[in-house]
């Protein structure tokens, strides 16, 4: 069976472009990982900027995954290192702080969503964007974000298990290092979602605004 084309996959009226951990104590001035945050900052920031220009003006949902915690834990995990290590971290995730907040040049637009998290390793845990995105009528995420080491490739696999098409902008997703987060995409990723580019998604959109 050949696959569906990226204009197929990308009607904007069942696509929809969903950002992960886009803010400030993650990627942002607030980060509390630096190598990932500068990593993000030389390429998926500004292609995220454009992707996102690109879905409002064609009227692709909008919705942003952020990562909460609150001051005394309470809620979130401790059953991984990765969540142990988190504590160690200098970022402030405390909801309403900077730090856990979309980036500002992100938004949010008063026709985003934002979806909020103190539990999980990707956000179809911890969010309602499931049933948000069924909701809406999607059929297709375009996940773009960080970091391609545990939360795209969590994020990837479980909207795939869940029956939706993933497109997935290798120029606007990080992970530290490159190369690994290059390798994750091509022997792993590539597998399960449409791997294209930032140009790609944004001729594609275009096309339907005109």
């Amino acid at each position: 069976m050949p696959q569906p084309s990226l204009r197929d996959l990308l009607d904007p009226a069942t696509t929809a472009l969903v950002t992960q951990e886009c803010q400030g104590g993650v990627i942002g001035p607030q980060a509390g990982l630096p190598m990932l945050a500068e990593e993000a900052r030389s390429e998926a920031i500004p292609n995220i900027a454009r992707l996102l220009t690109a879905a409002r003006s064609t009227g692709a949902a909008v919705v942003h995954c952020l990562i909460q915690r609150r001051a005394d834990g309470r809620g979130s995990n401790t059953n991984a290192r990765l969540f142990a290590a988190g504590k160690s971290i200098p970022a402030d995730l405390t909801p309403g702080s900077p730090g856990a907040s979309v980036l500002p040049e992100f938004g949010p637009q008063p026709s985003d969503l934002v979806l909020t998290r103190l539990h999980g390793a990707g956000p179809m845990t911890g969010t309602d964007l499931d049933s948000v995105l069924r909701n809406l009528g999607i059929r297709t995420i375009v996940g773009v974000g960080v970091s391609v080491n545990v939360a795209i490739t969590n994020f990837t696999m479980d909207a795939v298990n869940r029956g939706y098409q993933f497109v997935l902008p290798r120029d606007a997703v990080s992970g530290f290092p490159r190369e690994y987060a290059d390798a994750v995409i091509d022997n792993t990723l590539a597998l399960l979602a449409t791997v294209t580019t930032t140009d790609a998604v944004v001729d594609v959109w275009e096309g339907f605004a005109t």
